[in-house]
């Protein structure tokens, strides 16, 4: 259960957990505030608590809100998309043929009825984004399935608005960000891992931090490198 605080302009979502410390954190992209606080704890000492960080939380917020992101999409010829990290310069075909994408050469290649619009031209190449990030994420699921000996049930791809993952624990899913597909691919690989370590550590405790090192050492500049890139403006402005 989320309890909502409300520390002047900043709203901060409490979390009570069966942990001994207090954990604070600020999300990219929206700058979402969470603090998970041990069961015992008092509402009005985390109240106390959010307050004596509350310097801290706005500078992380104007760190995000300051971070570049990408124009609208408009899905017209020559318009950049990426893949994997990589740009593509978009050329649109629009015809008889079945609706689709492929990548070629640094091209993306976007086939749409005559006379699409563009929110059809924006449904056909999320799906071609859906299907390429599905294709890798097999591998990288059975990857750590392996190493970790642990079992995904299920693992959605989706559009999200405030995370790049999420996990359930008891059923033993995971849920992944579509616009990760637009990232470099050790993204996505730190996400899953993340994700899956959740499986056997629900916190990000100390034990948690040492698997993540232990399992993937240059997470850290991994996670900087995605939290610092240019963010979708059409998926985080809502």
């Amino acid at each position: 259960m989320i309890t909502e605080l409300n520390i002047g302009d900043v709203s901060v979502d409490v979390v009570f957990k069966d942990i001994k410390n207090v954990h604070l954190s600020v999300h990219p992209p929206t700058g979402r505030v969470r603090i998970a606080a041990p069961a015992r704890m008092k509402i009005e000492a985390v109240r106390v608590f959010a307050i004596s960080k509350l310097g801290w939380i706005k500078k992380q917020q104007s760190k995000l809100q300051a971070q570049e992101r990408e124009s609208p999409r408009e899905y017209l010829e020559r318009e950049s998309h990426y893949l994997w990290g990589n740009r593509y310069l978009l050329r649109v075909i629009e015809g008889e043929r079945p609706s689709g994408a492929i990548s070629s050469h640094r091209t993306l290649v976007l086939t749409v009825p005559q006379g699409a619009a563009a929110d059809k031209r924006r449904q056909v190449l999320e799906a071609w984004y859906r299907a390429e990030m599905k294709a890798t994420l097999e591998a990288l699921v059975a990857k750590w399935e392996k190493r970790l000996a642990v079992r995904v049930e299920r693992a959605f791809v989706q559009k999200m608005k405030t995370k790049w993952g999420s996990s359930s624990p008891r059923l033993h899913y995971i849920r992944l960000n579509l616009e990760l597909a637009k990232k470099p691919p050790a993204c996505l690989d730190y996400v899953v891992l993340h994700e899956m370590l959740h499986f056997i550590v629900p916190n990000h405790s100390e034990r948690f931090v040492a698997l993540l090192d232990h399992h993937l050492p240059q997470w850290r500049a991994v996670r900087q490198a995605l939290n610092e890139a240019p963010l979708a403006h059409t998926d985080w402005t809502h």
